[in-house]
């Protein structure tokens, strides 16, 4: 049989894993064929691609979760393969089985090995039967409440309900007692339907203080596999992996060969084909148990090319078209050390909650030696409700991993983003911790150090103003007429004559504001983007940068916005919102569960909006009558906007 062609690739995702995917492939001299939904038409994604087709549509229901339409669009545009990326379709066995009933090829493994370890359940079943160890828990097919109050009470407290059909933390809730069980079933089951198109759930104990960590495996068409090493992923929130590393920090190389053999055979048992990656749950006695097999690429699959100097992509692309694989098991490099972060829109102080609008500034820090930034936007992009809020991944490799982690913070620090909430200034205070310096790693990493990661904000110092305040005044548009160059209203130097130069601002940053009077004379210089700062005799250089009417001054490690103050607007902001219960991001409303007049009491369940293929609740903040109601199931909502209005009784 002749080997099959593959000159035009078709990648049915978006972001930064189809950027990272037709890099390679147009390295590899293929063609490049985007898809994307009406939100997504001018994304970074579609303006690389080679070719271009619309999927119609907003949510990921209406496009990229069609299968029908990917598939048209591969024939309409000539691609002879679609890669899948991870999320949406990518572990969807009836996805594989279209394609390939279309005459098509499918980057990724056998629709036989996406049901047998696509579906935690199948897979856990599956491992039990060849003796792999694990974590006590319920898989079966019957799905009611009933049957899940008689596992939970058989496991015990604590428990994870998790979606069979897939990860990322979609569909997954921690339950501390059976009073939450209903609830958290019911949003689990809603949050595993809208992103997999699949309800089911599987539920197991949560164990304390595990770690969690992974295998790469690879396997050809001719029968061979072998495991590129491991990868840590135990900095985790909501379940979702934040921080990844490889290789693991502290394992024996008797530990990683037993983990890895282990995957090998779990991978040969159901014929794989192409990369996926086995994850385990490993305790501080060593003891690793399976937890379920991912048969598709990893965000995180950068570190493991980092350590091996391996191209994955390159490697599926070179499967499909039915080449083995090019080195054995004893050839697989391990060479260094490689740490990763997910640059995320979303507000840490806000409990994670995803974060939506326009990327005013977005500059990514340098690429080069042991430095690589995969990203899925570009400044002036609007980041939207109906997606992952995943805006790209930092990854540092080094010699070791002290050098890895210290080069990790050079590139945070590089980092200018502002216009929406991210996570960058939390990942910084992650891979600077001591306990992260240390490789102290659990899963339960985020939480023990809370207060230290997502700090109460301080109050700003004088200095701090005083810097903001020179900076914001020397980045202002130096003639305020240009038609009248002569007048003396062109120019906002501050001048008055007989008395000292000096200009009032009204500054806001973080929550707070200051009106600050500035003399001219004061000692710190904007040049360019740098502001040279002297206080106390000593002179500091710190980044300033104008952008979008607002300045972004470095402060304290971190890049601060700040922006003019109108008090009279912030007071009729806010008597704007008195009683109200207001949509804390853009999103949708799945449930509505109260109606006018109804009494509830404090922390009742209101509202359930939708966003970024995650469910959050509004709840009542104390005991009230419910005076009104702004919305209703179905409604698109912008951030700030009135959901429900909750008088005091």
């Amino acid at each position: 049989m002749s080997a099959p062609v593959i000159t035009t690739l078709l990648v049915a995702n978006r972001g930064e894993i189809a950027c990272r995917v037709m890099r390679t492939a147009k390295a590899l001299g293929l063609t490049t064929v985007a898809v994307h939904s009406a939100t997504d038409r001018d994304a970074r994604h579609s303006r690389e691609a080679d070719i271009r087709v619309d999927l119609g549509g907003s949510k990921a229901a209406e496009s990229y979760l069609q299968i029908d339409k990917l598939i048209a669009a591969a024939k309409a545009s000539g691609a002879q393969a679609i890669h899948p990326g991870y999320g949406f379709l990518s572990e969807n066995a009836g996805f594989a089985r279209a394609i390939e009933a279309a005459g098509l090829i499918f980057l990724g493994p056998p629709a036989s090995a996406i049901d047998a370890m696509g579906s935690k359940s199948a897979a856990k079943a599956l491992m039990e039967k060849a003796g792999v160890p694990l974590v006590p828990g319920y898989h079966g097919e019957a799905q009611d409440l009933d049957t899940f109050r008689e596992a939970c009470e058989r496991i015990g407290y604590p428990v994870l309900l998790k979606a069979t059909a897939g990860g990322g933390g979609k569909g997954m809730k921690v339950v501390e007692d059976v009073s939450q069980l209903a609830e958290a079933l019911a949003s689990a089951q809603r949050e595993a339907q809208s992103s997999f198109g699949d309800s089911r759930m599987l539920v197991e104990k949560y164990l304390l203080k595990p770690r969690h960590v992974e295998i790469q495996v690879f396997a050809d068409q001719h029968g061979n596999c072998l495991y590129l090493n491991e990868r840590d992923c135990s900095i985790q929130r909501r379940h979702q992996k934040v921080v990844e590393e490889a290789p693991a920090p502290g394992l024996t190389p008797e530990l990683r060969r037993a983990m890895g053999e282990a995957a090998v055979r779990s991978a040969q048992a159901i014929g794989y084909v192409g990369a996926g990656t086995v994850e385990f749950l490993l305790d501080a006695r060593g003891e690793f148990f399976f937890m379920e097999m991912n048969t598709r690429l990893q965000v995180e699959h950068p570190v493991t090319e980092a350590i091996t100097g391996l191209d994955l992509v390159a490697w599926q692309i070179r499967v499909a078209r039915g080449e083995a694989l090019p080195i054995t098991q004893a050839q697989v490099p391990l060479n260094g050390h490689a740490i990763e972060v997910r640059l995320y829109a979303e507000d840490p102080a806000n409990d994670f909650l995803p974060a939506t609008g326009r990327l005013d500034l977005y500059r990514e820090s340098a690429q080069g030696a042991g430095r690589r930034v995969d990203s899925g936007v570009e400044e002036g992009d609007e980041i939207s409700p109906f997606y992952d809020p995943m805006l790209g991944k930092l990854i540092a490799r080094g010699e070791d991993r002290e050098q890895a982690r210290l080069r990790l913070l050079s590139m945070l620090d590089e980092f200018a983003i502002g216009g929406l909430k991210t996570n960058i200034n939390f990942l910084r205070r992650i891979i600077a911790h001591p306990a992260f310096a240390a490789a102290e790693l659990d899963t339960g990493f985020i939480p023990r150090y809370q207060e230290q990661l997502l700090p109460a904000p301080g109050t700003l110092s004088d200095e701090f103003w005083q810097a903001a305040a020179q900076a914001f005044a020397q980045s202002l548009p130096q003639r305020a007429r240009a038609d009248d160059p002569a007048s003396p209203w062109s120019c906002g130097s501050g001048l008055r004559a007989g008395l000292p130069a000096q200009i009032t601002l009204h500054l806001s940053c973080e929550g707070q504001d200051r009106a600050l009077t500035l003399r001219t004379a004061a000692h710190a210089k904007l040049l360019g983007e740098a502001l040279i700062v002297e206080h106390d005799g000593v002179r500091r250089t710190l980044r300033a940068i104008r952008q979008a009417g607002a300045l972004y001054l470095e402060w304290d490690g971190e890049l601060r916005r700040i922006e003019a103050f109108d008090p009279i607007s912030a007071v009729e902001a806010s008597h704007s919102h008195q009683g109200g219960l207001t949509a804390p991001m853009n999103g949708s409303i799945v449930r509505v569960l109260v109606e006018t007049g109804q009494s509830v009491e404090a922390g009742a369940q209101l509202v359930v909006l939708e966003a970024m293929k995650m469910e959050h609740s509004i709840r009542a903040p104390q005991a009230g009558v419910i005076k009104a109601l702004y919305c209703q199931e179905g409604d698109m909502v912008s951030e700030g906007s009135a959901l429900v209005e909750l008088e005091e009784g």
